[in-house]
């Protein structure tokens, strides 16, 4: 028996693996009773049924351990086997496999039981959506009549209020169930599924979880479409909602009723526009009208940065049949080439490279006329003009060429104090360099003095006109923040300008090398570097090279009876500098200037030092040279204090004696005449002491400098009563008494410089200031409308002035 069983043993062992193979394939099929080799029992027939014995019933049940036992007998007498009986160890092994076997069985049809429950769910759950999709789908008509923006709107405020239905009512269901109820839930959920059947069904989950995520993140469709069915839905629904909430895609057919709006709509906009330009046709040319009459001075050729910003390019259709490619490559864009001018009004614009003395002779005719006469107090051009015979009645064209703050304040005042822009170096750093900044100065040298402004200078009665420059429409040097040479085109047109009106010319050197005084209207404000400082020999030497150019070129016969004064240099502050320096380099000057053919008369400054201190000059050695000093009674703290008639008294009588005695060698350096002068009462005009650097007048003036500053009012008051605000109003609300005292004091300035040479005002044309702009002046009935014709003589003595105080005149003012 103990070897009958050992045999068997390894019988098992031996066929272990085919038997492990048979189990699988078994599984699959669902179980059937087997033999104790393992190979399938046949299945009983049904009773009465008679079939092959090859046949198995789909019916059978599993047979008994009992009936195996017998069968497995039955076919070991048959087969010749030894029968023998199961040990209990054996069938209880059988028996464990039975479980295991019929387990596996139960689970997979489970499994196959969920599955089908799960197709299921998945056809309701896509039948629901269809249902969802065709419920959108006949309400879309309804929904597309409505305005995008009310769709929008109302599809966002639908589903928010759908999502917090849904939300609200999930959390109430969740919230009613009972910790015992949830507890019960969960109990009968582990009890109907096997672990390892829960642990699938969570990873499903996240897979199906997973797969959303990825489908959302690869469609753009809103949170509310999703939630209702809207992901996986076919391009026509996803298309209809993307449109609805203002998505992408493309847009559906319009309706009849969008169409029959947008037209409407269209219509409305169509009369609004035509509305509109009709209005504008109507107040257009209403303000064009009105501002040219409102505008005044201001507008009136106005040089203000805003002004020629805003004016259009000139035609300069002299170009015209002009032919671009006789300009050399390597002068194109250059000062020789007339298609890089901004303006060539009036300028021949024949390419030349013709120069005399290194300066062009661009813009010129071949031919001139000097054969014209300013007007009968004066001679014709080609005629001597008679010096010290007959009085010189000229005018500045200041802030031209060279920019003054006071002239043209629109240019400075639209910056801070931050910026620190005073002078025209600081302003063409600020327009980038001189290449950014040469446009905008080149339209204010087009645009502030014009043909125009000739002709009105001799309809005033002038017969002189001077000119100021800086030394940079000659030449530059490295460091140098000036916009290079294009002045000397408009220069050149401006003596042609005078020419043509019987002008002539007193040529200015208004901005040396370093700066010969350090206040802005030399160029650059701050330290005098001409002869003086580091650099002071090296510019003055500069600024003897600039003289000989211009000498060369102005010494042509061309210019021989227009330019009958020459200017060695404006203003040098012989206070500050060495005197008997200046004087030196001014005979040298003279000495080369004369030398390169200039027989013009030639003008220096006195320097401030006061016209006595000229007497036993050494200048007075040199023949036809004539003295320039200007007179102002707003820069000197003794006369600005004065009352009115102090003031025109002083006019009247202290520059006139000064006038005379400058004339006399015995007492004086002999031939003077005043450069500058102007009707100014106060130092009240915007910029006039420097850009933001206050006035005399209210105390304010700050230089920073305790020497210079002036902290204390200093009109005649003398106290907070002096006020800027009448001296600056319009002159329109000038009172009677004022316009008076303003024209009295203009007369007498010019009857006491015509003791002298004659006189230069300071200056044509301003933006604002009134009391400097003779054009102004005369516009507002304080300046003669001739230089003669005056209604105003001094009298023999101050007594005979009149009391301006008592006609009401305040001295605040």
């Amino acid at each position: 028996m103990e070897a009958d069983h050992r045999e068997r043993r390894r019988r098992e062992r031996r066929n272990s693996s085919s038997h492990e193979h048979d189990s699988e394939r078994r599984r699959r099929k669902g179980h059937r009773a087997t033999d104790s080799q393992g190979d399938l029992l046949p299945r009983p027939h049904p009773p009465g049924e008679s079939t092959p014995s090859t046949q198995r019933s789909r019916q059978s049940a599993p047979l008994s351990l009992d009936a195996i036992a017998k069968l497995d007998k039955a076919n070991a007498k048959k087969a010749g086997w030894r029968g023998y009986d199961y040990d209990e160890e054996y069938l209880k092994e059988v028996r464990n496999k039975e479980k295991k076997l019929e387990k596996d069985r139960i689970k997979e049809e489970r499994q196959q039981k969920r599955m089908e429950r799960a197709e299921e769910s998945d056809a309701a759950i896509q039948q629901a959506a269809r249902k969802r999709r065709d419920e959108r789908q006949r309400a879309r008509g309804e929904s597309k009549r409505r305005s995008a923006a009310s769709d929008n709107e109302g599809a966002q405020k639908t589903a928010a209020q759908r999502m917090s239905a849904f939300s609200q009512t999930d959390r109430e269901r969740r919230r009613s169930h009972t910790s015992a109820e949830r507890d019960e839930r969960k109990r009968a959920y582990e009890e109907r599924y096997t672990p390892s059947e829960i642990a699938e069904k969570k990873e499903r989950k996240r897979q199906e979880r997973a797969q959303r995520d990825r489908e959302r993140k690869k469609r753009v469709v809103s949170g509310p479409l999703a939630e209702e069915g809207g992901v996986g839905d076919d391009d026509e629904e996803y298309q209809y909602m993307m449109e609805k909430r203002g998505g992408a895609g493309a847009p559906s057919e319009p309706t009849e009723e969008e169409l029959v709006a947008k037209k409407k709509k269209k219509k409305r906009i169509l009369i609004a526009i035509a509305s509109i330009l009709l209005l504008l046709a109507i107040i257009i040319p209403v303000a064009v009208v009105v501002s040219k009459k409102g505008s005044g001075d201001e507008d009136k050729g106005s040089g203000s940065a805003e002004a020629e910003g805003s004016s259009s390019k000139p035609s300069n259709n002299n170009l015209d049949g002009k032919d671009p490619k006789s300009v050399p490559d390597e002068d194109k864009g250059g000062w020789l080439d007339p298609w890089s001018w901004w303006d060539t009004a009036d300028f021949n614009v024949t390419y030349t490279n013709e120069k005399v003395g290194g300066l062009p002779m661009i813009g010129l005719n071949s031919t001139w006329n000097d054969d014209i006469q300013a007007n009968e107090k004066v001679a014709n051009l080609k005629d001597d003009f008679g010096y010290g015979k007959n009085p010189i009645r000229g005018v500045n064209v200041g802030g031209w060429l060279n920019l003054e703050p006071f002239i043209t304040p629109s240019y400075f005042e639209s910056y801070s104090s931050r910026d620190n822009i005073i002078d025209e170096w600081t302003l063409i750093q600020k327009l980038g360099g001189p290449s950014q900044a040469k446009q905008t100065l080149e339209k204010h040298y087009s645009t502030f003095i014009t043909r125009q402004t000739f002709v009105d200078i001799r309809a005033a009665g002038f017969d002189h006109v001077r000119i100021p420059f800086g030394y940079w429409m000659v030449d530059t040097y490295d460091g140098d923040q000036y916009v290079p040479r294009v002045a000397w085109r408009y220069l050149l047109r401006g003596i042609e300008y005078a020419r043509q009106n019987g002008l002539r010319i007193n040529l200015d050197m208004h901005g040396a090398p370093g700066s010969q005084n350090g206040w802005n209207h030399s160029g650059r404000q701050g330290a005098i570097g001409w002869l003086n400082g580091a650099d002071g020999e090296k510019n003055a030497n500069r600024w003897l090279s600039i003289h000989h150019q211009l000498a060369v070129f102005f010494a042509q016969p061309r210019y021989a009876n227009i330019i009958t004064l020459y200017g060695l240099v404006n203003e040098p502050r012989m206070v500050d500098l060495d005197p008997d320096t200046v004087i030196t380099w001014s005979r040298k000057a003279i000495s080369q200037i004369r030398k390169d053919g200039i027989k013009s008369i030639i003008v220096f400054g006195d320097g401030f030092r006061g016209l006595d201190n000229w007497k036993d000059s050494p200048l007075q050695d040199d023949h036809d040279l004539l003295l320039d000093v200007h007179q102002y009674v707003i820069f000197n703290l003794d006369q600005i204090q004065l009352e009115h008639t102090d003031k025109l008294s002083f006019a009247c009588s202290a520059w006139t004696q000064q006038s005379r005695r400058s004339m006399d060698t015995a007492t004086g350096f002999g031939p003077t005449m005043c450069g500058e002068w102007s009707q100014a009462d106060t130092d009240c005009t915007k910029y006039i002491n420097n850009v933001n650097m206050g006035t005399r007048w209210e105390g304010t003036l700050d230089t920073g400098n305790a020497s210079t500053s002036v902290l204390e009012p200093y009109c005649p008051l003398k106290n907070r009563g002096c006020s800027c605000s009448s001296a600056n109003a319009d002159p329109k609300d000038y009172s009677d008494a004022y316009k008076k005292w303003l024209y009295q004091f203009a007369v007498a300035q010019m009857i006491s410089f015509e003791a002298g040479w004659g006189w230069f005002y300071w200056t044509w044309k301003t933006e604002r200031a009134t009391q400097w702009s003779w054009e102004k002046g005369m516009e507002a009935g304080i300046l003669p409308m001739k230089t003669w014709e005056r209604d105003f003589e001094c009298p023999d003595s101050p007594g005979g002035l009149e009391d301006y105080g008592k006609m009401g005149l305040a001295e605040s003012y």
